[in-house]
């Protein structure tokens, strides 16, 4: 199985070799690695200590959380800056993602739902951004970073060494234009779609961007998401209007894909709303930056008329808590009102006089594959005296049905399990 995902990986670098002579010099690591020969790196992985002061502190705050009766919530693993999450399909590793330069996989030996390592991953390559990280089916890890997407063939069977088989999928400074880099709205998230697609969210730099830069944003998807072939080619716009998006996932049941949202700062308290969103057809504008979330306009272009056939959000969440990663819930372990619905994580607002969020959320989804009403699953990061305790990031689920919750700001992951009989 890993000789053939090697082998399938030579044909994609092969089939975006063109694109990649256009990009900058590589390092010889990365030479090295996408020719899977060896670097000669030490073998010895930096690891993050897993007992000690912090993770019983982080045990002792986790009392503090309020979830529905029968739910459970305990320390999965300490991960610094841990952001978007990937496990892996054929040996559940956690591959972690961070906004700085680090990829962390996360290994529970044991199977008692407690992580047992956590070592640092590909330690040869100097990631930039890596926030998102997602699998496909067929076992191949994407990381997409700022302005890069890399590929990583066999990466759960590789991980326990400083050398990992890679590819180039998006060299660097071709996934969106090196003038339009920025420190803001920089981080992405990624998922391979049901048509077999890496999709990934470009946010764009700007509170408002200036009506200069919408002609080049439509162009190159910036303000919106991606998707195209695994190895890079036939890239495409799915949506547009999008401000900045860190956070998708498919429905099980039609398919569609579903976003959040992150409303403009600067108009108040309580406004405009969050947004999650749901695109049913390639193309579809989201309203952005004519409106600021959910049908609040911006000051800066209300008087300037918005494109037809808008698409309005499923469920506005609320404004100013910085809803990320969400995920559709398919497993077995919860309560049958779960099923297929979706669970997002609140970061928490970072501008408002009267803090919000840190929370993680639930959506049900009805019948005709729209969103019900969204209500507070998990709670108790920020505390009475308007302080956090943990800023959530992304949701991912474990095999046995279980998810994990990752936190940037306590530098850990937990796991939400249920302790009532299954399926009641």
């Amino acid at each position: 199985m890993v000789l053939s995902r090697i082998t399938m990986a030579v044909g994609m670098l092969c089939a975006c070799a063109t694109g990649m002579a256009l990009a900058q010099g590589k390092s010889d690591t990365m030479q090295k690695l996408e020719a899977f020969r060896s670097t000669g790196g030490p073998m010895t992985l930096e690891t993050v200590p897993q007992t000690g002061p912090r993770a019983d502190a982080i045990r002792r705050n986790l009392q503090q959380i309020k979830l529905p009766p029968g739910f459970r919530i305990d320390l999965y693993a300490l991960v610094p800056d841990a952001r978007h999450m990937a496990i892996g399909p054929s040996t559940g590793v956690v591959f972690v993602g961070s906004r700085k330069n680090r990829v962390w996989a996360v290994t529970d030996r044991t199977r008692t739902r407690v992580a047992d390592e956590v070592k640092v991953f590909a330690p040869g390559i100097d990631f930039r951004v890596p926030n998102g990280v997602c699998f496909s089916p067929d076992g191949f890890l994407f990381v997409a970073e700022h302005n890069r997407v890399l590929m990583f063939p066999a990466a759960e069977f590789f991980y326990e060494g400083g050398d990992v088989a890679i590819g180039q999928i998006a060299p660097q400074g071709t996934l969106i234009p090196p003038d339009e880099e920025s420190f803001n709205h920089g981080a992405r998230a990624c998922r391979i779609g049901p048509d077999n697609k890496l999709y990934i969210t470009l946010g764009q730099p700007f509170n408002v961007p200036p009506k200069e830069k919408l002609d080049l944003y439509y162009r190159t998807g910036i303000m919106g998401i991606v998707r195209m072939d695994r190895d890079g080619k036939n890239r495409e716009v799915v949506a547009t209007g999008v401000r900045n998006s860190v956070g998708m996932d498919f429905s099980p049941k039609d398919k569609t894909l579903w976003f959040t949202d992150n409303q403009v700062d600067g108009m108040g308290d309580d406004q405009p709303p969050g947004e999650l969103n749901r695109i049913t057809q390639k193309g579809q504008h989201f309203g952005f930056p004519w409106y600021g979330g959910g049908k609040t306009r911006t000051t800066e272009y209300k008087d300037e008329t918005p494109p037809n056939n808008l698409v309005f959000p499923q469920s506005e969440m609320t404004p100013h808590a910085a809803d990320l990663g969400m995920t559709f819930y398919r497993g077995n372990m919860f309560p049958e009102r779960y099923r297929n619905g979706i669970f997002s994580a609140q970061h928490g607002s970072w501008n408002r006089s009267t803090p919000v969020g840190a929370r993680v959320m639930f959506t049900p989804v009805k019948s005709d594959g729209t969103a019900a009403k969204t209500e507070v699953f998990a709670e108790g990061w920020l505390t009475n005296t308007n302080e956090f305790l943990g800023r959530p990031v992304d949701i991912a689920p474990l095999a046995d049905g279980s998810l994990l919750v990752s936190d940037d700001y306590a530098g850990a992951i937990y796991r939400i399990h249920y302790v009532g009989q299954a399926g009641k």
